[in-house]
């Protein structure tokens, strides 16, 4: 953590380093004068010199926040100090100039109040300026003038105002029936204007609440922060909302209400949360809130607005205004949000257990199911929560720091706050006899086989501490984050992700998503090696070495220790070490090619292995994200699961392929039975065995009906859904040419198709056919009306051809993606194919890279034979089975080397053509 500036916020940013007030003074008279009794005049230079003064004084703050960037919490009081003075000095104009009274009248009365985070004198650089115009009865014509008046060149300033003009009666009817009039009242500040005035509403606001007022308002803040929290998401989205998201500075603040609500205007902070919290817990929230109030100011000052999301581009330059530096492998924006989500944790695991006992305590808790399980000696159940009865006997056997969450599991209870609270301060219990203890182990293990929902007692054992304390090696993935753009959540939460998902198949609520991974666990398969194996898949990562090797020498000591037996172990062992394999093969080699399913075998060894990692592979797909599973990966991943359990069967896979293709001529013939055998036949033997182990026996009906209509130098294409790929298929037919698969890409890159996968063939007689799956912008497949559409501008396209600078224009990278760098990596494997060279482009990701490499293969006269294109988040690692212009391998040093210069020269050019749109 960076050391904080602890100067007081006086000596920090000191009044007059904000605002002149001699000089603003001499420049509204000068305006007076200058006005000539025109008030429309008069508003418009008074906001020039006000908002003069606003640019210099936010200056010196951004200034102080540069030297001193972690002292947000002087910088929030300096902009509200700010804030004040330049009102200040508007009302001083609209009483003395715009609106002058020589004998008011009671009615003829004004006071104005600093609301909302103005009020707390907790202000960002730019949040809104939220105002109360306080009138004593019914709004007079000359205070609404004022007020008009006042919004004017506040306005004309451009500042962001937000504000109500009420009575004193309004007030207090409001508050007492609106929670959120009640919330903005609670940071109400005076101003400027009356002060008797002011006094009055106090006065008003004075009495303590009634039990009932309280409970209806702790049940209006709870329901308001589950709404709040729906609409973010996850705690650990990698994009979070520093002011609204779960952990972030609303979640204090609700807290804060409702303490202030409890204890009365006087209250601060520490005398609200005095009875609440320990003196240890309000260092953690005092540390919390001025960690994101820095975060949050330095995001406006870099984004020029009031921005809360904390995205990609602005992560990099908060972390470099905070100061932060990389960590080995770790980059600098890394260990920054690292720090960014303990944080946020700390602020949701207090501010949960704290609103979850004021909801007991107020709002009416919710009662358990009657006729649950009987609660396990030692337990009791308070508010519908499961509680410790006797802690100074609970804390007597520390395995009761384990059993806890198991019970809560058993029974079904959440845990209640004090039982958390208790665990959080006794956590030095877990020590290394007690991680050695067998019977600890077994308790641990039992949480993740024996009650069907693990994610839940994980998650609260992560956040309050008792998962790295049980296991340190989770300690370094608490709260990581990864930054990429294809991990939604931390490193530690798409853990628990992952074992949630297990969780559902085995409840059976996944069988219609995951047909053949849901079999596998209803038929047997070894759980403790696949629960061990997915809790530890990711605990290597953010170190120097590969996070898979890693964590497999983790899995081997940790997998005994919890109580594996030698083989299971090593089984663990094996699954963490290879946790990729499959993905990456489905994902990033052409699994239609026999030599790929024959090495990846070879690999597995054995059908357990091959179905435990199946069902590995799709829980690990499914925790990345919400929008990372679809059709395509999970038909990917049967297709080699159900060809890799035929090689295991047969001892190799030798008869596999020429099985396959058997079989897809045999479907050919069922769909062509309108055909006479002889047309059949010939179709049949004019494409080679590649054609037919490489498409599925829809694609071989519809290019044998494309050939068949095709006229004198053609070109047939045909859109049509693939529902099991999330994809729509797009087949073309026409003469073979040099350069066709680039043109192809580039008829789809005009159209703004994304090819997610492509295969070329050429047959006996010179015709080729090439099939190319794609989806659009928002990856999915294309409906009825957009194939049309689509069919229409490919045809047109083809027909005249398509420039790459056309196509470059499609490049652009948004803004919150360009702080993404992608290095990239080819590479050349002769060994993966046995008739294909077999290159793989991992680069930054963009709409026409496809196209660019392609171009590039075209350029280097090498031919493809098909293609494999996967998306992670910004990076692109792209497959293309190439042969040389005589249909060999390319094994000239030269020749690859030669290629692999002109595949870099087009990304860079391509990379650069992007940085200009």
């Amino acid at each position: 953590m960076i050391a904080q500036d602890t100067r007081s916020p006086e000596s920090l940013l000191a009044d007059g380093d904000l605002f002149d007030a001699t000089a603003v003074a001499a420049g509204l008279a000068r305006a007076v004068a200058e006005s000539d009794g025109s008030a429309a005049a008069l508003r418009r230079g008074a906001a020039a010199i006000l908002a003069e003064a606003h640019r210099r004084g936010s200056a010196a703050i951004a200034d102080a926040l540069r030297k001193n960037p972690f002292a947000a919490d002087a910088a929030a009081g300096a902009h509200s100090r700010l804030a004040d003075r330049l009102l200040e000095a508007v009302m001083d104009l609209v009483r003395g100039h715009l609106h002058p009274l020589s004998a008011p009248t009671g009615g003829e009365r004004l006071a104005v109040f600093a609301v909302g985070g103005y009020g707390r004198g907790q202000m960002a650089p730019h949040s809104d300026v939220d105002l109360l115009f306080l009138t004593p009865g019914k709004i007079t014509p000359w205070a609404e003038s004022a007020v008009e008046s006042a919004l004017y060149i506040l306005w004309d300033m451009r500042l962001k105002i937000g504000h109500a003009t009420r009575s004193v009666d309004e007030c207090l009817r409001l508050e007492a029936r609106d929670a959120t009039v009640r919330t903005s009242l609670l940071e109400r500040r005076f101003v400027s204007g009356d002060a008797a005035l002011a006094k009055a509403l106090d006065d008003g606001l004075a009495g303590k609440p009634s039990a009932a007022e309280v409970r209806a308002f702790v049940k209006a803040k709870l329901a308001e922060r589950e709404r709040r929290h729906e609409r973010q998401g996850a705690r650990y989205m990698v994009e979070p909302n520093v002011k609204e998201g779960k952990g972030g500075l609303r979640d204090l603040h609700s807290l804060f209400w409702i303490a202030k609500y409890l204890h009365g205007d006087a209250a601060t902070p520490e005398s609200a949360y005095a009875d609440l919290f320990s003196p240890e817990e309000i260092g953690l929230f005092s540390e919390a809130e001025s960690f994101l109030l820095a975060v949050r100011c330095q995001l406006h000052i870099l984004a020029g607005r009031a921005a809360e999301k904390l995205s990609f581009d602005l992560q990099v330059a908060v972390a470099e205004r905070l100061g932060y530096a990389g960590a080995g492998r770790r980059r600098a924006v890394e260990v920054f949000m690292q720090d960014y989500f303990r944080h946020a944790a700390a602020v949701g695991d207090l501010t949960r257990i704290f609103l979850t006992k004021l909801e007991s305590a107020y709002a009416g808790p919710k009662r358990a199911a009657p006729g649950g399980p009987p609660l396990a000696a030692g337990y009791a159940e308070v508010g519908g929560r499961l509680a410790v009865a006797d802690e100074a006997a609970f804390l007597k056997d520390r395995l009761n720091l384990l059993r806890l969450f198991e019970e809560g599991l058993r029974t079904g209870l959440l845990i209640h706050p004090d039982a958390m609270r208790l665990v959080r301060s006794n956590l030095h219990l877990i020590d290394d006899a007690m991680r050695a203890d067998p019977k600890a182990n077994r308790i641990f293990l039992d949480l993740l086989l024996g009650h069907g929902n693990p994610e839940r007692a994980l998650r609260r054992m992560n956040e309050l501490g008792a998962l790295s304390a049980f296991i340190p090696e989770f300690e370094d993935i608490r709260a990581m984050m990864q930054f990429n753009m294809y991990h939604s959540y931390t490193v530690d939460e798409h853990t628990i992700q992952c074992i949630g998902q297990l969780s559902r198949i085995e409840r059976g609520e996944l069988v219609e998503d995951l047909p053949v991974a849901s079999s596998i666990l209803a038929g047997g398969v070894n759980r403790r090696v696949l629960h061990v194996a997915l809790l530890l898949h990711d605990i290597g990562k953010g170190r120097e070495e590969s996070h898979s090797e890693l964590g497999a020498r983790i899995a081997k000591r940790l997998a005994p220790r919890l109580g594996l037996d030698p083989a299971e172990s090593e089984d663990v062992e094996w699954l963490v070490r290879h946790h990729l394999l499959m993905s990456d093969t489905a994902q990033r080699r052409d699994i239609a090619d026999p030599r790929t399913v024959r090495d990846f075998a070879q690999l597995v060894r054995t059908r357990e292995r091959l179905d435990l990692l199946l069902a590995l592979t799709a829980c690990d797909i499914r925790g990345v994200g919400p929008e990372v599973w679809n059709n395509w990966k999970a038909t990917l991943l049967r297709a080699l699961h159900e060809r890799t359990a035929l090689a295991l069967a047969d001892g190799g896979g030798a008869t596999a392929g020429p099985r396959r293709g058997a079989d897809a001529q045999a479907r050919l013939r069922a769909a062509l039975s309108d055909w006479d055998a002889a047309a059949v036949d010939a179709e049949i033997a004019r494409h080679g065995a590649p054609y037919w182990e490489g498409l599925d026996a829809a694609a071989h009906a519809e290019f044998a009906r494309m050939l068949r209509d095709m006229g004198e130098g053609g070109v047939e294409l045909r859109l049509a859904p693939d529902a099991d790929r999330d994809a729509t298929r797009a087949c073309f037919a026409l003469a073979d040419q040099r350069g066709l698969f680039n043109r192809l890409c580039g008829a789809l890159a005009m159209a703004g198709a994304n090819v997610v996968e492509a295969r070329t063939y050429t047959s006996q007689d010179g015709f080729a056919t090439a099939a190319f799956w794609i989806q659009d912008a928002a990856g999915r497949p294309y409906g009825a009306e957009r194939r049309q559409r689509l069919s229409e501008a490919l045809g047109r396209t083809l027909a005249g051809g398509a420039a790459a600078e056309e196509i470059g224009l499609r490049d652009r990278i948004r803004k919150s993606e360009s702080a993404f760098s992608v290095p990239t990596r080819i590479a050349f494997d002769n060994e993966g194919s046995d008739i294909h060279t077999i290159v793989e482009v991992a680069a930054r990701d963009r709409p026409g890279l496809l196209f660019d490499l392609t171009r590039a293969f075209e350029r280097c006269n090498v031919r493809i034979s098909s293609a494999v294109i996967s998306t992670y988040g910004e990076r692109a690692v792209d497959s293309f089975y190439v042969k040389d212009p005589f249909g060999l391998k390319l094994s000239s040093a030269q020749r690859l080397g030669r290629l692999e210069r002109g595949i870099r020269e087009a990304i860079e050019t391509g990379v650069e053509r992007a940085a200009l749109q």
